[in-house]
């Protein structure tokens, strides 16, 4: 007689824990440390990880682990200060039971996470005698009354590069910088629209072409012009160097409009820029998943530009353009505010690699430029090495180029109100 299957107790028994379900709460904090985890140990960009780390959670608690890992990258310094105030001997850096201290503290010291739930959740993720230690440690301090700082502690290394690159007080305009979220800046894909467009948006306008909302405000796409490509999501620097090549000349037709090569151009936010001033563009970039967005980037907007997947280092154009603009890429440490994993992961080796590789792209496309023409070299980053460092030995090996301006533009924190990215932007005129 053929016996039924036997049931897999391994799978069916409650006492087998390691198949019971987590707690309510727990993935959510697990996947936090494995983010955590990719930016501090692996050198990852927060972004990039989201998905691998995020596997196993979904809808607003995916958004809520970003949230805790960001805040805590944000405020790493402080929490760590904390911590170590609290406990007989420092933690080791990595270790486990520090992590999950870091991420229930800022649940409850800045998110707004009851302290019950902030430990609760952590604590199934901590094994061993570190539970009794985590425990203890975030309760004497909650207990304590401690808060974090009103504004947040630049990662020593980071202070220290900056203060000698660009003094104390940009140091000081960078903390205040990452202590509130930034606002949302808007490019118009009509600048003749801009008074229409802060009124129904309900923003305020930097320059032509701009509108900055600051607090609340409906998910982007829900906003009006959303769906009709009226504007896009640009921080106010970011739209810089598009800006320095101008409106193109010509007809408009076609037939006598100037031609641009927007380089690195993913997701496409200068590309926009040019096709709406007249130009006819070439966007070049090597990633497939940024052009994909650069593609729907455009279609949103209805604007036009010749898309090339490519490495600049190895693709070249039929012709010279009439512009070039390289928007290089970079350690990209001048968009921290939003993406404070670059101050735990960018080291000087990175931003030396990077230096040469752009060096490399700066000399490539210099050909690409006919006499006459505009090169833009821009850099989304706070390193002096990827900004000023790379123009003077430009100049020494190519004497056809010269600057247009008295010297580069360092778009440093703080230079308009409620802040905006770093950024350094050189434009080049070839004789």
């Amino acid at each position: 007689m053929t016996r039924p299957p036997r049931p897999n107790r391994a799978r069916s028994d409650p006492a087998n824990h390691s198949h019971a379900p987590e707690p309510l709460g727990v993935p959510t904090r697990r996947a936090a440390i494995k983010l955590l985890d990719a930016v501090l140990r692996r050198g990852e960009a927060l972004e990039a990880a989201l998905p691998a780390a995020t596997r196993m959670v979904h809808g607003p608690d995916r958004g809520l682990a970003h949230a805790i890992a960001a805040e805590t990258l944000r405020r790493l310094p402080d929490l760590d200060a904390m911590i170590d105030g609290a406990t007989e001997r420092p933690l080791p850096p990595d270790a486990k039971a520090r992590t999950a201290l870091r991420i229930a503290l800022v649940q409850a010291l800045v998110l707004g996470t009851p302290a019950h739930a902030a430990i609760s959740t952590v604590l199934p993720l901590v094994d061993g005698g570190p539970r009794k230690l985590v425990h203890g440690v975030f309760g004497t301090l909650i207990r304590s009354g401690q808060l974090l700082p009103e504004i947040p502690t630049l990662p020593a290394d980071v202070e220290a590069r900056w203060t000698a690159a660009w003094g104390e007080e940009m140091v000081a305009e960078s903390e205040r910088a990452i202590a509130a979220p930034p606002p949302l800046d808007l490019t118009l894909a009509d600048p003749a629209r801009t008074d229409e467009w802060c009124e129904t948006l309900g923003g305020a306008s930097l320059m032509p072409g701009h509108v900055r909302l600051s607090g609340d405000h409906a998910p982007v796409p829900e906003m009006a012009g959303y769906a009709e490509g009226a504007w896009w999501v640009q921080d106010v620097a970011a739209s810089l160097p598009a800006r320095a090549i101008g409106a193109a000349k010509g007809s408009g037709d076609g037939s006598e409009q100037g031609h641009v090569l927007d380089l690195c151009a993913a997701p496409g936010g200068k590309t926009m820029q040019l096709a709406a001033a007249g130009w006819r563009v070439t966007a070049v970039d090597q990633s497939a998943a940024r052009i994909k967005r650069l593609r729907e980037n455009l279609y949103r907007t209805r604007l036009k530009a010749e898309v090339v997947q490519a490495d600049v280092l190895q693709w070249a154009p039929d012709a010279p353009a009439d512009a070039v603009l390289i928007d290089a890429p970079c350690s990209a440490t001048g968009i921290f505010r939003r993406h404070p994993d670059v101050l735990h992961r960018v080291h000087p080796a990175l931003v030396r690699d990077l230096s040469e590789l752009q060096a490399r792209i700066l000399a490539r496309a210099a050909d690409w430029v006919k006499p006459g023409g505009t090169l833009v070299y821009a850099t989304c980053s706070l390193e002096p090495a990827e900004g000023e460092a790379q123009i003077a030995p430009f100049l020494g090996q190519r004497p056809d180029f010269t600057l247009a301006t008295d010297r580069p533009d360092r778009v440093l924190p703080g230079r308009w109100p409620e802040g905006n990215d770093g950024f350094f932007i050189a434009v080049l005129r070839r004789r």
